[in-house]
């Protein structure tokens, strides 16, 4: 049997330590014999250790000061004690000190085995979950919303400050702008980490089922209802709610969700008593839902309640000069699974991807790349990789000429009507028209001075 996790036994009896470390041993665990309480303090400065096995009645150091001192070094340590002087006291004492379990002597070797096989699986979850809680954090972190534009460094500021109150949050943007992510980057860097956070798509539940997941029910309070069940508002209690496309909720259920807000309470379906509750609220939509109020479809006095700190996503046109970040991470992470892998984009599929509008956003760039590299040929994604609407928006070259006539221009012509096209495409954003023409922001700016290209300015209104 191969078994993982290290073991000190602890014993003054060289017999019964030799014994235990034998039967150990044979059980696939990695063992470790001492005769003294103080040489274990000694390993656990040094190494990490998974179980210690101690006698209570030892010289220099009894087995209760030993428990406090590995909980005090090393508090993912378990500390099983064994004594052939058993008190109900002394187990007591023991448990409270925390001790994951306490054996009295004589017991037999299989009673022990039993005993520190539940102790090695009980630290192997804790180390799970310790791992799972890490990466949970490292995940929705700031390193995981990439940008490095003005718009993403504002937006990084400003759930920095969020992420530390308890204030309810309104998540604005179209889709695919990864309203869920900075949801979860709130939450996540918030003094709630530890606790849940539980997300509900309001569009996604009928609205007659809606009510009942969002604030649970009692047993016979409808058809169906054969037991009672806890609302999400009581699962994230502690932690928080994510309530996604909050615009979709029934005009009913944003009375509901207005006292909920208010008075920090709910009533399950059915039930006449209230629960209190403790859960930070953050919502998101797609929609205006200040154009949402004005039309009536949407309340005002809870559209106020929501929009306490407000939280606009860019559109990923808005922030292009993210594209090739954004791109090149999307590569790094579908294309070490492709065969063979996937290492970059081409200079000219680069280009096709910031000249897109892409209407998506960050989700259909995600798709496009991911696309592209299961249909990639070499090892980098080329332009023949990207989807049909890539090829069909036109040739910018072709554009920048057709007006030219039968009388085919020079290359410095070509090459002026082609910067100049790309610069009104791009609204002058000479960094997004310079990452378009492969070339560098100051090649650009000197190439604009030679051939005297000037910004047009839309004519004014006449009063």
């Amino acid at each position: 049997m191969s078994t993982t996790g290290e073991i000190l036994v602890v014993d003054d009896d060289t017999r019964m330590r030799e014994l235990l470390a034998k039967v150990l041993v044979r059980e696939g665990y990695e063992v470790r014999a001492l005769p003294r309480a103080q040489e274990v303090l000694e390993a656990l400065e040094e190494e990490r250790v998974d179980l210690v096995i101690s006698d209570i009645r030892m010289p220099e150091m009894d087995g209760l000061t030993l428990l406090r001192e590995v909980k005090r070094l090393s508090p993912q340590t378990s500390v099983l004690l064994m004594t052939a002087f058993g008190s109900i006291d002394t187990a007591v004492q023991a448990m409270k000190a925390g001790a994951y379990d306490y054996l009295t002597k004589p017991f037999k070797m299989d009673e022990i085995i039993v005993v520190v096989q539940r102790a090695m699986e009980e630290r192997r979850l804790r180390a799970e979950v310790q791992a799972l809680r890490e990466e949970v954090h490292t995940k929705y972190n700031f390193s995981n919303l990439l940008g490095k534009s003005k718009p993403m460094q504002d937006l990084f500021a400003l759930i920095r400050k969020v992420a530390a109150s308890r204030s309810t949050v309104l998540i604005q943007g179209k889709s695919g702008t990864g309203k869920e992510l900075v949801a979860k980057a709130i939450h996540y860097n918030s003094p709630r980490r530890e606790r849940p956070l539980v997300t509900v798509n309001c569009s996604a539940i009928p609205k007659d089922l809606l009510e009942s997941e969002l604030f649970g029910h009692v047993k016979g309070a409808f058809t169906g209802a054969i037991a009672h069940k806890r609302g999400l508002f009581e699962e994230a209690n502690g932690g928080s709610l994510f309530l996604d496309e909050i615009g979709e909720l029934s005009p009913e259920l944003q009375v509901k969700l207005l006292r909920a807000i208010q008075e920090r309470e709910i009533k399950r379906v059915g039930d006449t008593r209230t629960i209190s509750i403790d859960a930070r609220l953050i919502a998101a939509t797609n929609r205006d839902l200040a154009q949402a109020v004005h039309e009536g479809s949407f309340r005002e006095d809870l559209y106020y309640r929501l929009n306490v700190i407000p939280i606009t996503l860019p559109a990923l046109q808005d922030r292009a000069e993210d594209i090739p970040l954004l791109a090149t991470h999307f590569v790094m992470k579908y294309g070490k699974e492709a065969n063979p892998p996937i290492e970059g984009i081409s200079k000219e599929a680069m280009r096709l991807l910031l000249e897109y509008d892409w209407p998506g956003n960050v989700r259909e760039l995600e798709n496009v790349i991911e696309r592209a590299v299961i249909l990639a040929h070499g090892p980098e994604i080329a332009p023949e990789d990207l989807p049909a609407q890539f090829h069909t928006r036109g040739n910018p070259a072709h554009r920048a000429t057709s007006h030219l006539g039968p009388e085919r221009p020079t290359l410095a012509e070509l090459e002026r009507d082609y910067i100049a096209t790309i610069l009104q495409e791009t609204g002058w954003h000479q960094l997004r028209a310079a990452h378009i023409l492969g070339i560098d922001r100051r090649t650009l700016y000197r190439k604009i001075r030679t051939y005297g290209l000037q910004r047009q300015r839309a004519p004014e209104k006449e009063a």
